[in-house]
């Protein structure tokens, strides 16, 4: 935080010195060109000195300002009293020398802790499970951590300095920050979408630090996935004979793209079929609410910028560093319980992937829990039933034991 304060601090003064600066050389310009009223034209070009100073360190303040009220709600019961032993905290943390953010949010801090790992990569979803999987919070300690390049953790590392290892990395000095804390010898995961791709790999290094893990909308293989995602668009555009869309899709051609691009290439299919399961009359509950959740607290000014530049810049520069990765074979071992929560009408990571590598998969315990009423997120379409199938797989063997 002092760092960013600092950073703030002296672009304000740099914007001062610039603005003003800019304006004595216009006044000169000025004087030079005109050998009259030099008494109305300094007076005037104080008051624009004046003017954008004043707007620069308004603006500068409420960066600031914004910065250090951010903060995560208190949790509170149906009568808005807030229970005693719970915990909603915001904090910043310091994993591998890189400064990242998390929230931790539960009714009891003695719960066993769930780490959600948001999609991506680039993407912050702290706000959104906050607002989504509120009943999760009874529970467990859900805790969501905005990865390297992502929302409040967007300066943790120089985009073009984060690599794959760096996740892996964190997450498992996050995994015994948690550990430690909460005075637990394992935790749960859950991953959504590139944070299910995730979850395998932490699980994968280090087994005996996870109970078991969930993923869902469930990466598997990513060139596969981009291309039959690309197949998908272009015929749902040739049905609805959509010329312009077709046309984009055959100018950037065929993934997997590299360089600049990535994004852009990507976006054009990726948001068609988004678009696509918003309108499909099975899918309950669509789909994101982004202005509600780039609007949370949990984001101050600069968060909130950083919220799309790691959906764009991070994403860009990591995701062509998974075209090499199959889940299938190189991932066909886990020493954990591994559940895939998938959505039956998911166009985004096709699910057919997702079965093919359950069935590979050599797991102490496994399966498949269908969504029948969602798409690429289980976890916003069906809350309800996701909430009741995560407590399901990961606290049912202990409820029935404790009954017994």
């Amino acid at each position: 935080m002092m760092q960013i304060i600092a950073f703030l601090i002296l672009t304000l003064l740099a914007a001062v010195a610039l603005i003003q600066g800019l304006c004595l050389a216009v006044y000169c310009v000025i004087a030079n060109y005109r050998k009259k009223n030099y008494s109305k034209q300094l007076i005037r070009l104080k008051k624009t000195v004046l003017f954008f100073t004043v707007v620069v360190i308004v603006n500068a303040g409420l960066i600031i300002i914004s910065q250090f009220t951010a903060h995560t709600p208190k949790i509170v019961d149906a009568d808005g009293n807030t229970p005693a032993n719970s915990i909603a905290e915001l904090k910043e943390l310091e994993l591998n020398g890189r400064k990242q953010w998390i929230s931790l949010r539960g009714w009891d801090q003695n719960a066993p802790v769930l780490l959600f790992l948001a999609g991506g990569p680039g993407g912050t979803q702290m706000a959104a499970v906050r607002h989504e999987l509120a009943e999760l919070e009874k529970s467990f300690v859900v805790v969501n951590w905005d990865q390297p390049g992502s929302g409040k953790s967007y300066n943790a590392a120089k985009t073009q300095n984060i690599t794959v290892q760096n996740y892996i990395q964190d997450g498992y000095a996050l995994t015994e920050y948690l550990k430690e804390r909460f005075t637990q010898e394992k935790i749960y995961l859950i991953g959504e979408s590139w944070g299910s791709a995730l979850g395998v790999f932490l699980v994968h290094e280090y087994p005996e630090s996870y109970h078991a893990l969930i993923g869902t909308g469930q990466m598997v293989d990513f060139v596969e996935t981009e291309r039959m995602d690309y197949a998908k668009a272009m015929e749902i555009a040739e049905i609805n004979s959509d010329t312009a869309l077709i046309e984009k899709l055959k100018a950037n051609g065929e993934p997997p793209y590299y360089g600049e691009d990535v994004t852009w290439k990507s976006a054009v299919y990726i948001n068609y079929l988004n678009n696509y399961m918003a309108g499909n009359p099975s899918i309950h509950n669509p789909g994101y609410n982004t202005f509600r959740d780039i609007g949370s607290s949990e984001y101050g000014l600069l968060d909130k910028i950083n919220y799309l530049r790691g959906i764009i810049n991070t994403f860009n520069h990591v995701y062509p560093q998974l075209y090499d990765i199959d889940l299938r074979t190189d991932y066909a071992r886990l020493n954990v319980p591994v559940y895939f929560f998938l959505g039956r009408h998911d166009l985004n990571a096709p699910t057919v992937l997702a079965e093919e590598y359950e069935q590979v998969l050599k797991a102490p315990d496994k399966g498949i829990v269908w969504f029948e009423h969602s798409g690429h997120s289980p976890w916003i379409n069906e809350r309800e039933k996701f909430v009741e199938e995560v407590t399901r797989c990961f606290l049912g063997h202990a409820t029935r034991n404790e009954e017994e």
